[in-house]
């Protein structure tokens, strides 16, 4: 017999980077992008469902979503963002000692997705790798993943990736957003970096926003209920809680990086923590590609490190519903300007 339903326990962690504690600072030393060649717009599904086209486009702030062809899954699109990341890094795969790829459209149900990503890669086999799962904030985890092992002196460089092919329920909310794509990030040592993590900090609670049972070919959503318990409480708070770690304010920051499940959530969030719409607007990529779920809030980022030069300072925050947010300091260095063109930008 169930009992009365208990108030959700919420946990926060937070790794701050101090020079006096630490000798390096763990950092971004590549990235990389890939999106498929593929779309269709969010007016042509709805004419199919006949519904109102410029209601649903308004509404979701999505003009069109990337589709992923028939030979293209969760792996082949980690590996070609994984192929840019190492180009921009100006590294061997076999300097890679971690690699972790968030995705909750995996091509196996029993089989990782890490390990064939890593010798596609030609990523040495003394390497540890892991696929993640946490919806749509896996491959910030991965970041974190690689943050640890990278400051603590066990590996070199770690790469996480997140790569999804997010699926729809014909007919559902979420057939007009799910979109395809995958970013991989390679963290390293600070004095290597093109970005500087200064700081990371999480916000994680039991809420049952999102989820997919067993057996089932579509994952299922709360629908309204996704908004403000789910998506806005995880993120202000893992934003207000990076700031006032870093003694950091909304003015010390020139870009704001949010998932982007939609275009009108980042923009609420933003208005919400009393951000001007011009920080947010270069993140926003949704629009054009869909809601990638674990690669979301990492193609802002990469939009928006395509955009830097050197000197600005980027917050970071992704969700993943179940649901958690991960934030991230991040603090842009003049080495961007050498490598950005190195591999296809945004």
């Amino acid at each position: 017999m169930l009992g009365k339903r208990q108030k959700p326990k919420e946990s926060a962690i937070c790794f701050l980077n101090i020079p006096n504690f630490c000798k390096h600072m763990a950092g971004i030393v590549g990235y990389g992008v890939y999106v498929p060649r593929y779309r269709i717009k969010t007016s042509e599904i709805a004419h199919v469902w006949g519904e109102d086209r410029e209601r649903i486009e308004k509404g979701l702030g999505i003009i069109e979503k990337a589709v992923p062809a028939m030979d293209e899954d969760s792996i082949t699109l980690a590996v070609e963002a994984g192929k840019h990341a190492l180009a921009r890094a100006k590294i061997t795969p076999e300097e890679i000692g971690a690699v972790y790829v968030g995705s909750e459209s995996k091509v196996y149900a029993v089989k990782p997705n890490a390990s064939v990503v890593a010798e596609a890669l030609s990523i040495t086999p003394n390497t540890t790798a892991a696929d993640l799962e946490f919806a749509c904030k896996a491959g910030t985890a991965g970041m974190q993943a690689c943050m640890g092992l990278v400051d603590a002196g066990i590996i070199k460089y770690g790469m996480a990736i997140g790569s999804d092919t997010a699926q729809g329920r014909p007919g559902d909310a979420l057939e007009y957003s799910a979109g395809a794509g995958a970013v991989a990030i390679i963290i390293g040592k600070g004095e290597e970096s093109i970005a500087e993590i200064k700081l990371t900090y999480s916000f994680t609670t039991d809420t049952p926003d999102f989820w997919r049972r067993p057996k089932a070919d579509y994952p299922s959503h709360g629908g309204r209920f996704t908004g403000e318990p789910a998506y806005f409480k995880h993120l202000l708070n893992a934003a207000r809680g990076a700031m006032e770690k870093s003694s950091l304010e909304v003015e010390d920051f020139d870009f704001f990086v949010f998932h982007q499940p939609n275009a009108k959530f980042p923009l609420a969030a933003a208005k919400k923590l009393g951000i001007e719409k011009e920080k947010v607007m270069p993140s926003l990529v949704t629009p054009y590609i869909g809601n990638t779920y674990s690669a979301s809030s990492l193609f802002g980022l990469a939009k928006v490190l395509d955009q830097c030069n050197g000197g600005e300072r980027i917050l970071l925050v992704s969700f993943g519903s179940g649901a958690g947010s991960d934030a991230f300091v991040i603090e842009v260095k003049d080495r961007i300007q050498d490598v950005k063109y190195l591999a296809p930008t945004v």
